[in-house]
């Protein structure tokens, strides 16, 4: 525990939200617990400022003035992997889907705790730390390599968010196994909170979508009705 502790120190997070006094009560809890904060008071200063020197995670706002975080979103992941929790007013479904279809690693809706929100970012730069010293797992064309936390397709280097890592990378060490909807939510989570379940659905989607894109026919995850996921492809 005291080693895991150890790596949130320093850690730089960039807390892009336009409310002023809400961006302060994140930024005073993050310290708190041995963040460095940036605040972005406007979309479109993130991403010069990102191009430069990026941080370790970005809490970003739905609605921002000069570029909205969906747009923002999709233009990061379209050159890095930084992981990423859209925080958004909106709490219909379809808006928490978006915000992961796009890439973002989570979601955390308007009001809410800002200790929860602490523990939401510590646990996804839990997932980039995952078990760094593991042996790298080639079945197929896929080769994952949990020490550079990178994945390639016949040599091709593919881009997945974190929670995507996270994912292919049980579904990799176990091939074959069935994995239910709650034990992936662990993988990827570290416990459980209403509504993820769908999401789990999403970030498989995506993945999915990249697989093919990468190497078409490429569909080692298989759905299991009524239990969840596995994976099929063999070595």
């Amino acid at each position: 525990m005291m080693e895991r502790a150890i790596t949130m120190i320093n850690k730089n997070i960039w807390i892009v939200e336009d409310n002023r006094d809400l961006s302060g009560l994140l930024k005073e809890y993050l310290e708190q617990s041995d963040f460095a904060v940036k605040q972005i008071f406007r979309g479109d200063e993130l991403i010069p400022q990102m191009r430069s020197r990026p941080p370790d995670l970005i809490l970003l706002d739905l609605m921002l003035p000069g570029a909205d975080g969906v747009t923002l979103c999709r233009e990061i992941r379209t050159f890095s992997a930084v992981p990423i929790i859209m925080v958004t007013a909106k709490v219909e479904e379809i808006d928490r889907l978006l915000g992961l279809e796009i890439g973002a690693d989570d979601y955390v809706c308007k009001p809410f705790s800002p200790r929860e929100v602490v523990a939401r970012v510590k646990a996804v730069l839990r997932r980039g730390g995952e078990e760094p010293h593991e042996a790298a797992i080639h079945i197929g064309p896929l080769l994952l390599k949990p020490e550079t936390h990178s994945i390639t397709v016949a040599g091709k280097d593919l881009k997945v968010t974190q929670s995507e890592f996270s994912l292919l990378h049980a579904f990799m060490a176990h091939p074959g196994k069935v994995f239910s909807r709650d034990e992936l939510i662990a993988k990827i989570q570290g416990r459980t909170y209403e509504g993820y379940d769908r999401n789990i659905d999403w970030h498989i989607k995506n993945l999915r979508k990249k697989l093919i894109a990468a190497q078409p026919g490429l569909e080692p995850i298989e759905s299991v009705y009524g239990v969840g996921y596995k994976f099929i492809l063999e070595g």
